[in-house]
């Protein structure tokens, strides 16, 4: 089949029935429930543009082994070119949710392509997982599925590992092996977009040692597997709120969840992993399935990142504060963290390591700078918008205000900006800017682009460790032999004067 349309995405949801929990209520029809109503429409714009001749082009190909066209998500790049296709799909797709949604369906698409570009590793402890990933590839390529992922541990007792933990199921880890599969019971988070997605792939982060093997775990299934909960975490919005009072949150909740495997059932055709710590620790470093995927979280980090300091620059013109020192101090700031990631992105891109398959990744150094800037830059953009906002975040009136007749001149009077600044366009942009900085909904924004990537801390820890085994440092070096020469020439001038 290959790319589908918002239409047939939406249609693929309305097929399936998930077990999805969210306030205390199972929900009975995802696609027109308040909550998932309007995220649903705006993932089915994502496959739309798919079919739009402004964008086809530069966001799909024709696959070589089945001449249908396909995202380029699932592009194995062979050259800087085939790189940058990969990088007009993040930035539209980025552009299209103004980086709000970090799980769009081209995010865990690059996550698979790596992993089965790369699954000749698996033959080693197993052929027939090397096989099932490729052939699992090939079924979500050829359909366009949506995948959602769980790959960290309920946070339980972190001081414990799985095995340790209270119930030995707690975490998610084998039960028993049948002869149609693998039986899993406990629990993996976090799920975003769980509830309107087609599949979810289960893997997890390095870290496993001996004790852990039933944890050790890769595995794919549907969304609606019997036996597979998915429970939500609180909305961020009801799905009742106008675009004008809540212009962001009305449309891009993107919602979390705890996946819960009630002794379900994993066809052996889909294990990619089982019972193996040194397989499952060897997923992420050989198949790079964190640094392709850093190429378009860093492009989408990008775009929120733009996003943010636009809101910020208009709302201070809005104003007129931007003719204030220190607002021009903190938004140039803001531009420059911009064109820093702007910049990060484009030596990835040109400067790209080949692996003696052929294929090629965007250069590690840069896109793991832009994972360690990205969780202090956001939360900078936000907070110079809260600061330039400050009271007037607080005091917006609604559209039901603007719209009521004995209120609309003390709307027009008491609410307008600087000149040339009508009240309708300042209150538009400062609720613009307060779902962004202050609703519940851009808190989750915020707190995603802190740890979306993991303990940033731990992070920058590893980037340094691996940096160091790389670098020699020997500029270092070469200062002090050079001041050991120079100290060497000034003895002998010393000497021959002398003499």
């Amino acid at each position: 089949m290959g790319i589908r349309t918002g239409a047939q995405y939406i249609d693929g949801l309305k097929s399936r029935k998930p077990e999805v929990w969210l306030g205390g209520e199972k929900v009975e029809d995802i696609v027109n429930h308040p909550v998932f109503k309007q995220p649903i429409l705006e993932i089915a714009k994502l496959y739309d543009m798919q079919f739009d001749p402004a964008y086809q082009d530069k966001i799909t190909h024709i696959c070589e082994e089945t001449g249908e066209r396909i995202s380029n998500a699932f592009l194995v790049p062979k050259s800087s070119e085939d790189i940058k296709k990969r990088g007009d799909l993040f930035e539209a797709y980025a552009k299209s949710t103004f980086g709000l949604m970090g799980r769009t369906p081209d995010f865990l698409n690059i996550v698979l392509t790596s992993m089965a570009s790369n699954s000749w590793f698996l033959d080693k402890y197993n052929p027939e997982w090397s096989k099932n990933v490729q052939n699992y590839f090939k079924f979500v390529r050829d359909n366009d599925i949506f995948l959602t992922h769980a790959i960290i541990n309920p946070q339980n007792d972190r001081s414990k590992p799985s095995y340790e933990q209270k119930d030995l199921f707690t975490h998610l880890g084998a039960v028993e092996e049948t002869v149609d599969g693998l039986v899993v019971r406990g629990a993996k988070m976090l799920a975003t977009l769980a509830p309107i997605t087609d599949e979810v792939i289960i893997y997890s982060f390095p870290g496993f040692h001996e004790g852990d093997e039933r944890y050790a775990l890769a595995f794919a299934l549907p969304i609606d597997t019997p036996g597979l909960k998915i429970l939500c975490r609180e909305q961020m919005q009801d799905g009742k709120r106008s675009f004008f009072d809540h212009p962001l949150a009305s449309r891009f909740e993107e919602m979390d969840a705890v996946l819960v495997f009630e002794d379900v059932l994993i066809p052996w055709n889909r294990v990619f992993i089982h019972n193996n710590v040194e397989a499952a620790n060897n997923l992420y470093p050989k198949t790079g399935i964190a640094q392709q995927p850093a190429h378009q979280s860093g492009v989408r980090g990008y775009v929120k990142l733009a996003f943010a300091v636009e809101v910020a620059c208009r709302l201070a013109d809005s104003i007129g504060v931007d003719v204030y020192l220190n607002v021009q101090n903190d938004l140039g700031e803001l531009l420059q963290s911009v064109e820093t990631i702007r910049a990060l992105l484009r030596v990835s891109e040109i400067e790209y390591e080949t692996l003696p398959s052929g294929e090629v990744r965007p250069a590690w150094e840069p896109l793991e700078t832009i994972r360690g800037l990205l969780p202090t830059m956001y939360p900078r953009a936000i907070e110079v918008i809260q600061t330039i906002g400050a009271g007037g975040l607080l005091m917006s009136p609604t559209e039901a205000d603007f719209e009521h007749p004995e209120l609309r001149d003390a709307m027009d009077k008491y609410y307008v900006g600087r000149e040339g600044v009508s009240s309708l366009d300042r209150i538009q942009l400062f609720k613009l800017a307060w779902d962004l900085c202050g609703e519940a909904f851009g808190q989750r924004a915020l707190q995603y682009e802190r740890y979306y990537t993991g303990d940033p801390i731990r992070k920058r820890a590893i980037y340094y460790n691996q940096m160091k085994r790389k670098k020699t440092f020997s500029m270092v070096d070469d200062a002090l032999n050079g001041a050991k020469n120079l100290k060497g020439v000034s003895t002998n001038l010393a000497n021959s004067k002398v003499n």
